[in-house]
């Protein structure tokens, strides 16, 4: 993943980062993404999901435990030629909720625009490029 970051009233910001999927029985899901900002002293952002698309549907569900907004609950369809996700942060007064959305550009490549919003207001954005890499055995 390389992209930009831009929060309200500032300058875009280099993000880089990585996710893993893992698969399991019974379409059951598990992904860890890891995001850093090379050339800044902000700090990395982890994001641990568990997930289950429902069967024969094109519809899911997850929990993701953020290392920065905590616990959240979410969805997600996934359309011809992108993944639409929504969440929200469980228990929070500010209301902090988001959403993604990962285009297919090709069988490997994806392009991701997401944003967190606190309350009706948009806080940050993120764009970036997202390549498959080849599996390794």
């Amino acid at each position: 993943m390389q992209g930009s970051w831009l929060e309200r009233n500032g300058m875009p910001i280099s993000v880089k980062g990585m996710t893993l999927v893992v698969w399991n029985r019974d379409n059951w899901f598990s992904m860890a993404t890891k995001i850093i900002f090379p050339g800044s002293d902000r700090s990395e952002i982890s994001l641990q999901y568990k997930g289950r698309l429902h069967d024969g549907e094109r519809q899911y569900t997850f929990l993701l435990q953020h290392n920065l907004l905590g616990q959240i609950e979410g969805e997600g369809w996934i359309c011809p030629d992108s993944i639409v996700q929504r969440y929200w942060v469980v228990d929070d007064r500010q209301r902090r909720s988001g959403f993604e959305t990962l285009h297919r550009i090709s069988d490997d490549t994806y392009y991701l625009t997401s944003g967190i919003l606190t309350g009706h207001f948009l806080t940050s954005t993120m764009e970036a490029s997202l390549e498959r890499q080849p599996k390794k055995v």
